[in-house]
């Protein structure tokens, strides 16, 4: 357990990539599409993929299914060199399947059957690695909400990712309100900045950032309201599938750097542009040495 920057807890899953002529999908009885693929990644394997090819030690805890699609979340990790802790999840593996559209939108469909009320994360298991971890960043899975307390205690920094978010979905709160650093789309949020502040003001985030797509992210810090920037892809964009934890693991980069909010920003939508590049039947996050390129840095 040495070495872990960041230990990630949760959103370990699979997806089936549908590529589709356009959203919302008309009806019709059948359609022709390009590809079918079914791949391991979901947020935390995008979180965790993207934070280690940034350089930093990572390490991943979550249930995952003995079956096929738990095969290849291990694989993955195993291929990527990134330690994975998996834990018994009795139900099966999480699931999803993305239509993915020509201009890059996704419609994400998940398998509500994979969650249960008692799944659990052994709480020595995650104490011991909250303990040797330098920042833990929780995913929103059913199993991450009962170690909130206890990652807590372990004084560790703690990071989350709302997704969209309504504001008003209670489920989401436990979160938003433990976590030292908060992400969060505006896609669902009526009033953005309402939101980000009273997480703020209610829970410990001392950052809020709220990502905006193309619109670029704001955040939060200390009480400043300040817009982050997008990035223009290098290349086409292919669809947006992961850009948002690539966002996250771009700006997790810069925070544990000690960057100054505004590095931490670009950090992630160059990271966030990039990820909008890449087809959704792979995994492919931006290197430590390529980011810095686009930031105008050497790398050292």
């Amino acid at each position: 357990m040495d070495g872990i920057e960041v230990l990630v807890l949760g959103g370990a899953g699979v997806d089936t990539i549908v590529y589709v002529p356009e959203l919302p999908l008309p009806f019709a009885d059948s359609y022709m599409v390009p590809t079918i693929e079914t791949r391991a990644g979901q947020t935390g394997d995008f979180l965790a993929a993207g934070v280690h090819a940034l350089g930093l030690g990572t390490h991943h805890l979550d249930m995952i299914g003995d079956d096929h699609e738990g095969d290849l979340v291990r694989a993955l990790h195993r291929e990527r060199g990134i330690p994975l802790t998996a834990v018994p999840l009795p139900s099966g593996t999480r699931r999803a399947v993305n239509l993915v559209a020509p201009d890059g939108r996704r419609l994400s469909l998940y398998d509500s059957t994979r969650t249960r009320d008692a799944d659990r994360l052994p709480e020595d298991t995650v104490r011991a690695l909250a303990t040797a971890a330098r920042h833990v960043h929780v995913s929103l899975s059913h199993p991450c909400a009962h170690v909130l307390p206890l990652l807590r205690e372990t004084g560790v920094t703690i990071s989350t990712d709302l997704h969209d978010w309504d504001g008003v979905n209670p489920y989401h709160e436990p979160f938003a309100l433990a976590a030292d650093l908060v992400f969060v789309s505006v896609a669902a949020l009526t009033d953005p900045e309402r939101t980000m502040r009273e997480i703020a003001g209610r829970g410990r985030a001392r950052v809020v950032v709220a990502t905006a797509g193309a619109d670029g992210a704001y955040q939060l810090v200390d009480g400043e309201l300040t817009h982050i920037p997008a990035v223009t892809p290098e290349a086409r964009i292919i669809d947006s599938n992961g850009a948002g934890d690539a966002f996250a693991a771009g700006y997790l980069f810069g925070h544990l750097s000690g960057e100054s909010p505004e590095r931490c920003g670009l950090y992630g939508a160059i990271a966030g542009a990039h990820a909008c590049t890449v087809p959704a039947t792979l995994t492919d996050p931006i290197r430590r040495d390529e980011l810095l390129a686009r930031a105008g840095e050497s790398p050292t």
